[in-house]
């Protein structure tokens, strides 16, 4: 497999620019394996604390926007306990009423953290509806205080949809 900055050569230079972006390709092409390698290259080089989350699991709670932030962040614990040395993982989530978690949680990280945090958030097409629209409108909420009290960048995985078939 080529290296992750082969393969998406542009999304570093979006990471020093402090963006919050969206890598656009087909499925199963290889986005999460790629940008969970660049997140491990970022956090290894000592600039940055990086790291692939996954969204998917919130997806479960279609309707009730508080329990899916509750599960997408206790996977988000599992995935910074799996990848990431104890020094940057985040610190133990605030309360904040539902709608607001993600945010707070975001923020509280950022803060806490010894290292600009870069989040790669997978899969946020699986979450839908209310769901979606609330994890969404937390993160453009929270992106004007950016870097100082909100992750330096993010970014989002987004699958192309295949063409339509021509009659």
């Amino acid at each position: 497999m080529l290296p992750a900055l082969r393969r998406i050569p542009q999304v570093r230079d979006l990471i020093e620019q402090q963006a919050y972006f969206v890598v656009h390709a087909p499925r199963q092409v290889g986005k999460t394996t790629s940008l969970t390698s660049l997140a491990t290259e970022l956090t290894r080089e000592g600039r940055h604390a990086a790291l692939l989350v996954s969204m998917e699991v919130g997806a479960a709670f279609r309707s009730d926007p508080g329990a899916a932030e509750l599960a997408v962040l206790g996977s988000w614990r599992g995935d910074a306990e799996h990848w990431l040395p104890p020094g940057l993982r985040p610190p133990p989530w605030p309360d904040a009423p539902p709608g607001q978690r993600i945010q707070a949680a975001l923020q509280a990280w950022t803060l806490a953290s010894p290292r600009p945090l870069v989040l790669f958030l997978d899969e946020i097409d699986a979450l839908q509806d209310e769901v979606l629209i609330s994890v969404l409108r937390q993160i453009r909420s929270g992106y004007p205080r950016h870097p100082g009290d909100f992750p330096w960048s993010a970014a989002r995985p987004w699958p192309a949809r295949p063409a339509a078939a021509s009659p």
